[in-house]
């Protein structure tokens, strides 16, 4: 038997002590009447025996409440049984000894009566009190019916005999009474405690439960509701919730503005028809509940959950995905979606057509800040720019960042293009001030490509390309300015693309050619070394200038493998001029990243067979600046080899002495810029003096470019220590079947004319 059934029927032996006294006291009166009538000393021992045997059993149920067991003990149930079985033995050993003595020797009519009808009744009682424990029951039966069944018999007639046999067949029934109750009762305390366990269970859930919970009776009442739905409900001014009308609580609620009136009407409806579902209710603050209806059996269960978190986070993920993280402005994905809506809603809608503008912004050498500084400072830098740029246009205009440093502008609705210059012209002198970043002063600028267009003529994508290629155009005349698109940007656009398409299937099919223009020794007039230089003969559109296809190649990044293919060929060419004449190859700062130099130059001086000391690397400051660590280890690696090295276009970068200290250079190529007035300008010719000393003070051979006059390669002569020239005055570049005719001509001592040689 489990334990918390056998405490309960131990707790049920003990339960009413105070009656047990009273039928103890009531039958010994019985037992005492019974003495008194017959002057029986054995009754009134018998009466005595009852008194005591109910002081016993009181006292015994006393102590039983005192010790106060446990549900679950079952060890301490079994010793309050042990003492029940005992008190009930002596009990019944009195009630069978009164029976037998009244029958056997006094046989009184009243005595015998007495005994068996009493008797009988506390059999009765028996059953009724302790039924739970079927040993006390029978141990009990048995003490009394069997002296009484006997008592009956030893009268020794057929009808008391028989009423003997009845006596035992009633202990039988007695026995099969008190087991029926005891399962009635174990059902009735499983049933309690099963009772109690749910209320528990379901009190805990309702309790603990995250969400708050209202459960409406088939009358829309609200029947239960748990603490977090009387909060709610609170909150919204509803103080009392239990006990009523659903409808009318959120009808009033819906009528003074506490919650929205179409949600409420959702609500309503789904419970009176007995669907479910989930409806959406905004409170006030933001805060956002997720109602869930689940209905049965006429009744509704509604959950209400609060989401303003989930509701918060997805809107900052929503905010994210669309807005740039570090400015704030949408990016270009919002910023598509802002402006096609727009454009499609002027499309349909019946109104004149108006221009739309298109502004799109470039911050000036903004890697340079970035390369200076560092990115915190760009950082800030693109913060502040996007402050000034929304502080210059009107509020309807949509400003977004499409990454980098590059912003856009939309205005749905200009009147005219001078209304949209004067956009650009507004942004442009908002950055007429410096800036202030963490106790820099910066100044900054911007170029701005403006395009404008009727709507029904053009989509976003197309004013976005007219923008761009007018962006283009104002930073290729000189940036801090506006520019606004016209159809020749359009051709020059395609035919760009054209080339791009041509260039890189030129480069693929190795369609470019080389062209070689000598160095000259300024004193002997003899070929030193020769500058190899791409070209390329378009097909169809002629020789397209180096000036025109090499940034392209920049742009598409082509210009590695063009660099590749040259210092291969030219090493090749090279080696098939006479005496020592070198060869000349231009490196740019993409291919210090993206091909092997040093590997490339050693295969290419390999399968040509030339020496390292004929071949000769020109790199110009800006690529050293850009990729300074690389630079220095592969220039540092080639010089090692044997190759020259030729700092070229000198005075037109930076110009900082410290690379040229830094760097294994062996050459300082000057700039044309230095050249060109020096026959004319005293000033220019002293800067060029200079320069030049400064070179040969470090060691290094001194190249002079671009000379064009027999003026300029005097002046060097007279004033300068320049040692090397280059220039038209000498040769154009030439190719590869006649620059070693040149070579051959010039080196045997073959001095050709000044005025053949501007011509040669």
């Amino acid at each position: 038997m489990p334990a918390i059934d056998y405490v309960s029927i131990i707790r049920s032996v003990y339960s009413d002590r105070r009656a047990l006294l009273a039928a103890a006291f009531g039958t010994a009166f019985a037992a005492g009447l019974s003495a008194y009538k017959t002057d029986s000393l054995p009754l009134w021992i018998i009466a005595v025996a009852f008194v005591l045997v109910g002081l016993l059993r009181y006292a015994t149920a006393r102590a039983f409440l005192r010790a106060a067991i446990d549900s679950d003990d079952a060890d301490a149930a079994e010793h309050w049984e042990h003492r029940a079985v005992f008190n009930g033995a002596i009990a019944g050993v009195v009630y069978g000894a009164w029976c037998f003595i009244s029958m056997v020797f006094v046989r009184d009519p009243f005595v015998e009566l007495t005994a068996a009808t009493l008797t009988t009744a506390a059999m009765v009682g028996l059953v009724a009190r302790n039924f739970g424990l079927d040993r006390l029951v029978t141990i009990q039966m048995a003490l009394v019916m069997l002296p009484l069944s006997a008592g009956y018999a030893l009268h020794g007639d057929f009808y008391h005999i028989i009423l003997a046999l009845l006596l035992g067949i009633m202990l039988t029934s007695f026995r099969k009474l008190a087991a029926d109750t005891r399962s009635i009762l174990l059902s009735a305390v499983h049933g309690r405690v099963e009772a109690s366990r749910l209320a528990t269970e379901l009190d805990m859930a309702l309790t603990t439960l995250e969400h708050g919970l209202c459960m409406l009776d088939e009358r829309g009442v609200i029947s239960i509701a748990n603490e977090r739905a009387v909060r709610l409900f609170t909150l919204l001014g509803v103080n009392e919730l239990v006990g009523m009308q659903f409808s009318g609580v959120l009808g009033t609620l819906g009528a003074n503005g506490h919650l929205p009136r179409t949600s409420v009407d959702r609500l309503l409806d789904m419970v009176a028809q007995g669907n479910s579902g989930k409806v959406l209710l905004c409170l006030a603050a933001g805060t956002y509940y997720e109602v869930t209806v689940s209905t049965r059996l006429e009744r509704s269960v509604l959950l209400f959950e609060d989401i303003s978190d989930r509701i918060a986070s997805e809107e900052r993920i929503n905010f994210m995905a669309r807005h740039d993280t570090l400015t704030g402005l949408p990016n270009r994905t919002y910023f598509t979606e802002l402006a096609t809506e727009d454009m499609d809603a002027r499309r349909f809608a019946n109104a004149p057509e108006r221009l739309v503008s298109l502004l799109l912004i470039d911050i000036d050498d903004f890697k340079h800040v970035n390369d200076t500084f560092g990115h915190i400072v760009g950082d800030e830098l693109l913060m502040k720019v996007s402050k000034r740029l929304r502080q210059a246009l009107p509020p309807e205009a949509v400003l977004a960042r499409l990454g980098g440093d590059e912003f856009v502008i939309y205005r749905g609705a200009v009147g005219d293009v001078n209304h949209a210059e004067a956009d650009a012209a507004a942004v442009l002198k908002a950055f007429t001030n410096p800036f202030l970043l963490d106790g820099l002063t910066l100044t900054a600028t911007i170029s701005v490509g403006l395009a404008t267009s009727t709507i029904a003529k053009e989509s976003l994508d197309d004013l976005m390309t007219k923008a761009d290629l007018a962006l283009y155009s104002a930073k290729g005349e000189g940036k801090a300015r506006s520019q606004v698109f016209h159809a020749q940007m359009d051709i020059d656009y395609h035919y760009r693309q054209r080339l791009k398409a041509d260039l890189r299937e030129a480069v693929r099919l190795g369609a470019l050619t080389l062209a070689f223009q000598p160095l000259l020794d300024i004193n002997s007039r003899k070929v030193e070394t020769c500058e190899a230089l791409a070209r390329w003969n378009h097909p169809e559109l002629g020789m397209i200038p180096p000036s025109t296809f090499i940034p392209l190649a920049e742009e598409m990044g082509l210009i590695s493998d063009i660099t590749a293919w040259v210092i291969d060929r030219a090493a090749a060419q090279c080696s098939q001029w006479p005496g020592d004449v070198g060869v000349a190859v231009n490196i740019s700062a993409r291919d210090f990243r993206a091909i092997d130099l040093c590997r490339l130059v050693d295969l290419a001086l390999k399968n040509s067979n030339l020496d390292p000391s004929r071949f000769e690397i020109e790199v110009t400051e800006t690529a050293v600046i850009e990729e300074r660590e690389i630079a220095h280890r592969v220039l540092t690696s080639l010089a090692a080899k044997g190759v020259a090295i030729a700092l070229d276009d000198f005075g037109t970068g930076y110009s900082s002495l410290s690379y040229l200290n830094a760097l294994p250079f062996t050459k300082l190529k000057i700039d044309r810029s230095f050249v060109s007035e020096i026959a004319t300008d005293s000033r220019a010719l002293r800067l060029l003096t200079n320069v030049a000393r400064l070179g040969r003070d470090l060691d290094l051979t001194v190249i002079a470019e671009g000379v064009e006059t027999e003026a300029q390669l005097n002046a060097m002569l007279e004033h300068t220590q320049v040692q090397q020239v280059q220039g038209y005055f000498f040769s154009r570049p030439l190719t590869e079947r006649d620059i070693g005719e040149l070579i051959s001509r010039l080196n045997a001592g073959q001095v050709v004319p000044h005025a053949k040689r501007r011509h040669g």
